[in-house]
């Protein structure tokens, strides 16, 4: 078996849902019809039977509504999430909730009801949280939670409304997709960087966050982001004094997938950062390519490591972080 543990769902009375009660929102309701028919998921899979997914939300209620319709919006969302895996359980391993990230108490309430009655995996967010940081102080509860419930949180990045702000002054617009094709990537680090210096992993040593993309742009600047730090460190910054490790070694606990298009190359930088038992197979279906899962697996196929580790990566640490 292969777990895919990045695989994204907009269930169709959520969606229906969306599109009576969004209250504001520049960014689209929809995306490919595969992203809700099941009958055309079910199709694309059937090439590589060996693989379930885990549904992982798309189309986060704060995006479109304010606190209480996004709550209301929410629990729609993860009914219909946890109904889907119930009845189809040969394809679908388990399935991620969303929360109404701009209604704290809410979020906390739906991620109690999401997980011990729903029987969810885990909690989705999407950063920046309603144009604001994943740091705040009124956030440490719903970490708190997610480090005692022992279940992970999936890290996505969120570039609602980038596309209109230019990139330099004097433009009207975020030129040649780089909004999306750098901005995501960016925003993911730049999230993984606000938790790591607010002292969150030490407070809730057990917390899990999987950063998607493969931990952004992380493990390939990891030498800079090792020396910059300690270098300000000992030109007298003190914004890091609080933390019990160096800032290294805590972006070295994130959990990463294997998604976005990454090249075994890729993977192996990936590998050497996170290590094995951190790297998680995960595809971004069906926001991907139609090639993405021989892809993806020939690309794993392809790692110089153990054939244990592999296996890791495909299932096994899938299966521990998701207790399933």
């Amino acid at each position: 078996m292969k777990i895919d543990i990045y695989s994204h769902l907009l269930p169709e009375r959520y969606k229906e849902a969306l599109e009576k009660k969004a209250e504001r929102s520049d960014y689209p309701i929809g995306g490919p019809p595969i992203i809700t028919n099941l009958e055309l998921r079910f199709l694309a899979m059937e090439a590589h039977p060996e693989i379930k997914q885990v549904l992982t939300p798309c189309r986060v209620p704060e995006a479109f509504a304010g606190p209480e319709t996004a709550y209301e919006l929410a629990k729609i969302a993860n009914d219909e999430m946890a109904e889907l895996v119930a009845r189809h359980p040969d394809r679908f391993v388990a399935g991620v909730a969303t929360l109404p990230m701009n209604n704290v108490d809410a979020a906390l309430k739906e991620a109690d009801r999401a997980i011990k009655e729903l029987k969810l995996k885990g909690v989705f967010i999407c950063t920046p949280i309603d144009g604001k940081p994943i740091d705040l102080p009124e956030l440490m509860p719903l970490y708190e939670k997610m480090s005692q419930y022992d279940l992970p949180i999936w890290l996505h990045p969120s570039t609602e409304g980038a596309q209109t702000k230019p990139d330099y002054v004097g433009e009207t617009e975020s030129k040649y997709a780089i909004w999306a094709t750098w901005g995501w990537p960016y925003q993911t680090t730049l999230a993984m960087t606000r938790l790591v210096f607010s002292g969150v992993f030490d407070k809730y040593p057990n917390l899990k966050v999987i950063a998607h993309h493969c931990g952004a742009m992380v493990p390939y600047l990891e030498y800079r982001t090792s020396h910059f730090y300690t270098s300000l460190a000992a030109h007298g910054e003190t914004f890091m004094k609080h933390l019990a490790k160096p800032p290294i070694e805590y972006f070295r606990g994130f959990y990463a997938d294997t998604a976005t298009g990454i090249t075994t190359s890729g993977l192996m930088c990936a590998h050497s950062f996170f290590g094995a038992e951190h790297m998680l197979f995960g595809t971004d279906f069906p926001f991907s390519p139609p090639e993405i899962y021989p892809d993806t697996i020939n690309f794993i196929e392809g790692m110089s490591i153990p054939d244990e580790e592999r296996e890791k990566i495909f299932e096994g640490n899938a299966r521990r972080l998701l207790q399933l």
